[in-house]
């Protein structure tokens, strides 16, 4: 049983939790640590991290590097969302986080954020099969999932936290009128496009998360703060959210802080919270919305989990390859040359595996990059193999961490042309095993992209054998054709392959 690590670095706090994973997919919680830290106050108002808040941050994940020494954790992802993403001195805030906590933090995009919560919320409550809603008001952003059979569907991230909007809309106490009109129609504009998307779907349930989401609960429950377990699962209705929203935006903070399960730094944030909420739930006509506790920390543990199951076997999951497909088919790459370049790609890693000697996890990444190849044609077909690479780095690939991304792109941008060499800094700046792993993996690539030269999937590739010093690729066409161009990419691939495992490629006939 695995005991795992998660670190959310929120935009109005920061959240600890180590857990095991039973074999039956239950989370058994060992420790938790929670500290309000409003991170991104200044952030959405002055573009930068404040300086009293980067420290508070520093302090925090000391703590919690006591707490992961004394547990002995397998595996640990560190996450940044929202009021990071914004910052202007991200790489200041990343560099000190680093040394106060001794593991990196990623940053990581609104969608993956949004396959987190999802993941946390099925992990802690599985859904079933039925379609469900999402909701989550974080203090940057606020995250609308859509689960089916407990995976993420559709995800949408839209800046619509509660420390965002307070600091941006609301410095009257109690608010004023036409603050709470400005409000209300800035939350309409960035709702607009997920209602689009996702309105008029069939819902079977719509689960809130967060603390502003407890805290809602809460107070429409009679349920007191320090008692707020008791909210899970219990829902609030439309008419009592928006009674509530009444309530609050009449209250002066002294009056809010009294309010049932609003503490007194959650009043200062509760009211634009809450009115994102109740917004949602009008707009999508749901009738009330169920509580959960999960979110990002939770997801976190459950993927750490589920990537440990995956350690033993090849290539991307059926979610995973649904991402990747649906990006190539967005930058126009043939999808029927790119399965076919992938499947290929696998092959070769199974059956060359006495050759490279890499982890199977090694096989999402290479079939990912085998999708994404020709993504850059959609910029120009000039040099398009440098703006793969550049699309893809900066593209959201849910599922996969910051590090996993940069290897797909740097497969990307090396499946063609030159070979990575000491001037690319972005391929000097990977530590030496992940280096090496992209060394091993751009053959295959090349290789497998080449055994489609003709771009009309008439090749079979029958058999992989290595043979002293040689590798030999048996290749069958389909009737009437012949693999004559294919034969001749890949004798001009087999260059990338001896340099890189000393060992020449030869192709022969079934």
């Amino acid at each position: 049983m695995g005991r795992f690590a998660a670190i959310d670095i929120g935009s109005n706090s920061m959240r600890l939790l180590v857990a095991e994973v039973t074999p039956d997919g239950r989370l058994v919680r060992l420790a938790e640590d929670r500290q309000v830290t409003r991170l991104g106050e200044s952030v959405f108002t002055k573009g930068v991290l404040a300086e009293d808040a980067i420290k508070l941050t520093e302090e925090v994940l000391a703590r919690f590097r006591l707490s992961l020494d004394a547990l002995g954790v397998s595996a640990m992802r560190v996450v940044a969302t929202s009021a990071t993403r914004d910052a202007g001195n991200q790489d200041e805030f990343l560099a000190r986080s680093l040394a106060a906590l001794g593991t990196p933090v990623e940053i990581i995009s609104g969608v993956e954020e949004a396959r987190l919560i999802g993941l946390g919320v099925n992990a802690v409550w599985p859904q079933g099969e039925d379609p469900v809603l999402v909701v989550d008001v974080g203090g940057g952003s606020a995250e609308f999932i859509l689960l089916q059979g407990g995976t993420m569907v559709e995800g949408y991230s839209r800046p619509l936290g509660a420390v965002r909007l307070k600091e941006v809309f609301l410095d009257k106490d109690p608010p004023k009128r036409e603050q709470v009109n400005r409000l209300q129609e800035y939350i309409d504009e960035k709702l607009e496009l997920v209602v689009r998307r996702l309105g008029g779907r069939p819902i079977a349930r719509a689960i809130a998360t967060s603390a502003s989401a407890a805290a809602i609960v809460c107070a429409v429950n009679g349920i007191a703060r320090g008692e707020r377990n008791e909210a899970e699962g219990k829902s609030a209705t439309v008419e009592q959210v928006r009674a509530l929203y009444r309530d609050l935006i009449a209250s002066p903070i002294e009056k809010r802080r009294r309010f049932a399960g609003i503490g007194p730094r959650r009043a200062e944030i509760i009211v634009p919270g809450v009115a994102v909420f109740l917004r949602a739930m009008e707009r999508f006509n749901l009738a009330s919305l169920y509580y959960s506790s999960a979110g990002v920390r939770e997801g976190i543990v459950a993927d750490l989990s589920s990537r440990g199951e995956m350690n033993e076997s090849t290539g991307l999951s059926e979610p995973e390859r649904g991402i990747v497909e649906a990006l190539a088919k967005r930058f126009g790459v043939l999808v029927a040359h790119a399965r076919v370049t992938a499947g290929f790609a696998l092959q070769l890693f199974e059956r060359l595996r006495p050759l490279h000697k890499l982890d199977p996890s090694y096989g999402r990444l290479l079939e990912a990059s085998c999708y994404l190849l020709d993504v850059g044609h959609y910029v120009s077909d000039t040099s398009h193999h440098k703006h793969s690479h550049y699309v893809v780095a900066h593209a959201d690939l849910p599922g996969f961490t910051a590090t996993e991304k940069q290897i797909i792109a740097l497969l990307c941008r090396f499946h063609r042309k030159s070979m990575p060499a000491s001037r690319h800094s972005e391929v000097s700046a990977l530590p030496t095993g992940q280096r090496r792993a992209l060394e091993l993996l751009i053959p295959f690539v090349r290789v497998a992209d080449a055994l489609d030269r003709s771009r009309d999937q008439h090749v079979r590739l029958a058999r992989c054998e290595i043979r002293g010093d040689e590798v030999a690729l048996t290749l069958v066409a389909a009737e009437g054709k012949d693999f004559a161009l294919e034969e001749w990419a890949v004798e001009r691939s087999g260059a990338a392959f001896r340099s890189v495992y000393e060992k020449s490629l030869v192709v022969t006939r079934a």
